[in-house]
Formats: C-alpha cells, structure tokens, sequence
C-alpha cells in the first residue's frame, strides 16, 4: 500500500522558530543506530545528528555527521538555508524563514524550501541494517539552475556528549572524501556527486538549549571538514551519502526506492490488525524504529526493542511490555518469536534481565515485574499465532519462573502465605517506579505492589492456560491462582474507593492515589468487581487522567511534583512523583471498555495521542509529559511503549 502522509506542517509552523525548534524528527536503521534533528534545523541536544552509528549494535552509538549546512545561489540570490544559535545567543544563519513545508513520506522526513521561484526539498532517511544516512536534495520547481553547496559537521564522540577535539585526517577519494578523527576511529565516509572541498575548522559553541534546561551543558563544538558543491538543473536530485560502512551505495535513487519498498512492506502487513487508517499505518511505521537485531553471544542472531529514542538502550521491562503493540498489533509475530526466544536465554532464578548484557558485562535483575510482563507476551504471541511450538519449548522455563518465586528469589522476591507476591530490600527499585539518585531511593515500593499482584496472578492464569493447550495437569497454577485472587481483596481501600498502592510495606499499607491499580481492570484476567472497577476508574479519571496518560501521583498528595525539568536530581525527583506517562492511557482506555462495553467512548481518550503525532517527535509518542497543564512532552520524544500500548489498545478497539 502507499506510504502514510498525513502529518504535515506548513510555514505558519516551520516559519515559528519557537515551535520548529520543538517539533523533531527520527530516522532509524534497525541496528541501534540512528539520525534525528529539529525541523527548524537548530542543534538543541547531544542527540542531534544525521549519522549517530551504532558500532557495537545495537549500542556503541556513535555521533559521527552531525548536520549538513546549505546554501543555494540561484537568480542572482544567495540563499542560507542552515540555522544554528550559538553560545552569545545569536541566530545566524536563519534558513527555516525559506522552510516552507515539512511532512513525513512514511518515516522519511521531508523539507520544501521556496527560493524565489524555485522549491528545493530535501530528504533523508537510513539504510535498513546499515550505519548509513542518506540526505537527497531534489530541484522540484524552478525556471533556472540552482547552485547548491553542503557544509559538512562532525564529531566522534558517544552520543550522550563530550565534544571531541580530534585530530581530524581528510582525504580525497573516487567520488567523496574519507576523514577518521583519531587513530583507531572508524572512518566516516561522505560519498556524493560534485566537487568535493576539504576543510579543517572547528566552530564553537553551538547553543544546545534543551540540554542546558536537562542540567548536562550547553554548548559544544564540531568541526567542519568538508564542502560539497554541485549545480542542479530543474528536476535533478543529488544525494549525500555519509556511512561506517566502506561499501555503501551511492546510488541515492536506489536506496530511497529500496526504503519506500520496505516501509511499504510494514504497512501492508498491519493492515490486518490496524486497517487502513493513516495514523493507525503511521504508528506502525513508528513501532518498527524501536525493534532492533542484537548479536548474541555465541554468535546466533537475535531481536530486541530499543526502550526510546534518543538516549535508552534495550531493556526487559520496556521490552516485555511494549512487544504486544509493536510486534503483533502491526502483523509482525515473527519478530515477538524471536525476541521471546532472545530474552528467554537470560532467565535466572526466575528473573529476566532488566538491562540487556552487552559483551562481557554480567546480567542485571533488578526488576520484579519485566519477566511477569513477558507472560503476557507469551500469552498474545498464542493467541495471534497458535504456535504450540514456541509453546512447548518455552513452557519449562516458565515452569521454572513460577517455582522461583513459589520458593523466593533474588530481592526478597517471593510468595506470602496470603498469595500475595513480595519484592523489594532497602535502597533497591524493582518496579517500573524505579527512579534513584545515588541512595537517594524516590518512590519505595517495598512490600506487595498492587500491579506486581495483579500481574502475578494474571501469568498464573497463563500458565493454566498454556498446560491445558499443552494437555498438562494445570491444578496447581489454578490453585495458586485462586489463592492470589483471594488475597488481592486486600488491596480494595474502601474509605477512598480505589486500590492501596502498596501492602505490607515497611511503613505499613500505602493509600498514595497511583496509577497502578489501573492493571487490575486492564490486564486480561480483571481482579475486581464491576461496582469496585467504576469507583476505581472513576477517581482515576478526576485525579490521574490527563490528556496525553495518566499522572504517577494525585495533584492533592503533597509530593506531587507537576513540572518535569531541571538537573538530574530535580527530573528524577519528578519523574514518579506526578509527571504524566502516556503508556498508560492505553490500559485506561481498556478498562474503560471492559466496564462499560463502549469501544468508540474507549477510543475517545485516546484522541489526543493522535494529535501529538504532530509535536514531540513527528509521527512517534513522546515518554512523558508535565503532570500541569498544558502538559508539554518531556523525556525521550520517541518512547517504545508509548507507541506499543496504543497500538495494542487500538487494535483490540477496532469496530
């Protein structure tokens, strides 16, 4: 089917610097690796840059090209289509005052100058398993020809930061240039038609405004070395190659071709689960940027979910969790086999890694609810597929899982005599309510928390399942099941009608009103009554429901912490403490439906999410969002469970 092109800005946005600035866009590749800027052009973060490579996919994420500053001389005029605000505050060049569209072709981000007369757009996306970019400038309109010329910006460094002042080597090659920073830096290689000019100039300080709001620098320097120039005739395009690799093609016509295909080929597949709603098709696309081929260690492929974009890396909690909407919503179980398959290779003592091992690194468990998440992945991937295959070959391992935390694992992980599931030990987080700072634990949740419960009892459920699918004797997981149920009536806070937030904590029971409990309702098997559910979800909605998610704490506790900023400390400080998480309007919606049988009143709250394709990252869901209003997106702008639980909850909402 055609490639989505529903989100597009015209020049009363892209001309607003204020507002350009703030909307960005993401490319991706499918190895860790990946390019993302503003729409006005401006460096704002570490992050920015047309080629971040993953070295040592799907990590290793290097920031190698930076950002390409044009000029176009055409009619006798000089055009300065760059912009860039520098340290003293200054703005110069202004090029997004010529920006006069901008709108995604899929995932591939497209800008429309005006030059006079003539339209200038330019394009760019990446190389599908490659750390190569693409940028490809075409001369769509215009009367004359245009003289076009590309200053190149790089840098080696981690893309997290730190300007690296190298001792940059340029040198020419057939159809490009080559430049390696430092001895045993992976080369860059810059590959175009034109005449290609090598330069050797550092420029400093290029203002980085959301990094001096996020508290890590404000500027930072990049070095220029090398200029591209060459003349378009009306209808002729030109393509700038930039990649790690030595062997990529510089057939730019080709490699867009071979983008649209692919992306072509996704939104076909989701076809049958999303239909063809341009927004449902654009999520799809969205989706696809956080999955990711990850080596494993004795050399076998594997597939893992980048938890957001730009700065997380792959973890077992945001992997677990957002796989249903990712994978299955978009008609892609292929790849939830896989990732069950990777992660599964990692369990221990019932535990599943939280960060993902890289090379010659040890496993980290400390989470209590990423492997109970993975039930649930094992739960859809069946009944998407009816694979008794995967089925029978995972089956043990969970056995396994489920006898861990009968006996007690790690963390003081286990089962009590009311059926209730314990986790926690002083100074550690296993939640997904896991901010820390230094000893500093934010929001303990040592006891029995009221989503760990809920899931606990729904992976019991799917082992009762799964042994009757598999002709096993189930009694024992529906046994242990009924006593959890029986023991979760003790979350029901009668005084304030809704759930306790935590049981048998240190400091006793916990009444602080937490979106949590929403997975009671949510999750497959519900744990309360239809009368308890709408009081539940009735002070959910009046205290937690904003437009864009659910607030991680009331407006009336006196922690609440409404506004999301400021060094690290004040941002993890916030980051539980009411700031608004988008994953979770899509279980709020669920719920809704399941009390109340109305799936177009169900879709209703999930409207605004829509509209945030146009802010944020265009075309993807931001992390979080202020707990005040008007709720400005904060966090990654591109967030894998934010993506994934719409689309999973949009897909069970479909008339």
């Amino acid at each position: 089917m055609a490639l989505p092109n529903c989100l597009h800005l015209g020049r009363e946005t892209c001309g607003n610097l204020i507002i350009a600035e703030r909307r960005e866009w993401l490319v991706t590749n499918g190895i860790g690796g990946y390019g993302c800027g503003t729409v006005a052009g401006l460096l704002t973060r570490h992050y920015h840059g047309l080629l971040v490579a993953a070295l040592e996919p799907p990590l290793g994420r290097t920031l190698m090209l930076v950002k390409l500053d044009e000029t176009a001389d055409y009619g006798g005029q000089r055009f300065e289509l760059g912009s860039n605000r520098w340290g003293d505050g200054s703005l110069a060049p202004t090029g997004y005052v010529y920006l006069e569209t901008f709108e995604l072709e899929g995932t591939i981000p497209v800008w429309q100058y005006a030059l006079a007369d003539a339209r200038l757009s330019k394009r760019v996306w990446m190389e599908p398993g490659k750390n190569t970019t693409y940028v490809r400038y075409s001369l769509s309109r215009g009367t004359q020809p245009l003289r076009l010329s590309l200053k190149t910006f790089l840098n080696y460094r981690d893309h997290h930061g730190g300007s690296v002042m190298g001792n940059w080597q340029v040198w020419r090659v057939e159809e490009g240039i080559d430049m390696v920073a430092f001895g045993g830096a992976v080369p860059l290689h810059l590959r175009g038609p034109g005449q290609w000019i090598p330069n050797n100039e550092w420029y400093r300080h290029f203002d980085l405004q959301l990094e001096r709001y996020r508290g890590t620098g404000s500027s930072e320097h990049h070095f220029q070395g090398a200029t591209l120039e060459m003349t378009l005739e009306p209808g002729q395009s030109l393509t700038l190659v930039a990649s790690a690799e030595r062997d990529c093609d510089p057939d730019g016509e080709a490699a867009l071709q071979r983008r649209r295909e692919y992306e072509s080929r996704l939104c076909d597949r989701a076809l049958g689960t999303l239909g063809d709603d341009e927004r449902l098709q654009q999520l799809a696309l969205a989706a696809d940027q956080f999955i990711c081929d990850r080596p494993l260690s004795d050399g076998t492929s594997g597939q893992t979910i980048m938890a957001g974009y730009p700065w997380f890396g792959d973890w077992g909690r945001d992997t677990a969790i957002s796989l249903p909407g990712l994978t299955l919503a978009t008609g892609r179980p292929e790849i939830a086999q896989t990732i069950l398959r990777t992660f599964a290779r990692y369990f221990d003592q019932g535990m599943m890694p939280n960060l993902f091992p890289d090379s010659g690194m040890e496993p980290d468990y400390n989470t209590v609810d990423a492997i109970l998440w993975y039930f649930q992945g094992v739960q859809g991937y069946f009944e998407a597929t009816g694979d008794l295959q995967l089925i029978e070959e995972l089956y043990p391992a969970l056995q396994e899982v489920v006898d861990w935390h009968l006996r007690g694992t790690r963390y003081n992980i286990g089962v009590d005599e009311d059926g209730l599931l314990y986790a926690g030990e002083a100074g550690v987080q296993l939640t997904w309510m896991d901010a820390k700072i230094d000893d500093w634990v934010v929001t303990p949740r040592q006891g029995k928390a009221v989503e760990i419960n809920a899931l606990w009892y729904n992976a019991l459920e799917v082992m009762v399942g799964l042994a009757q699918a598999l002709g096993k004797d189930e009694t024992e997981y529906r046994q242990l099941a009924q006593q959890t149920r029986h023991g979760f009536s003790r979350f029901w806070y009668e005084a304030g009608g809704y759930c306790y937030d935590l049981l048998d904590g240190p400091e006793g029971d916990d009444a602080r009103l937490r979106p949590n409990q929403i997975f009671a309702l949510s999750l497959p098997q519900a744990l309360l009554t239809q009368e308890q559910g709408r009081s539940l979800l009735g002070v959910v909605g009046r205290e937690l429901l904003t437009s864009y998610g659910l607030r991680s704490l009331s407006p009336g506790d006196g922690n609440y912490c409404g506004e999301y900023g400021g060094d690290s400390w004040q941002r993890d400080g916030a980051y539980h403490q009411g700031t608004v998480w988008s994953w979770l309007l899509g279980p709020f919606a669920l719920a809704h439906y399941k009390l109340y049988g109305d799936k177009a009143l169900a879709r209703s709250f999930l409207d605004p999410l829509f509209d945030h394709l146009w802010d944020g990252a265009v075309g993807s869901i931001s992390e979080i969002f202020d707990g005040n209003p008007p709720h400005t997106p904060r966090g990654c702008f591109a967030q894998a469970w934010s993506v994934g639980e719409l689309l999973r909850v949009m897909a069970q909402l479909q008339d």
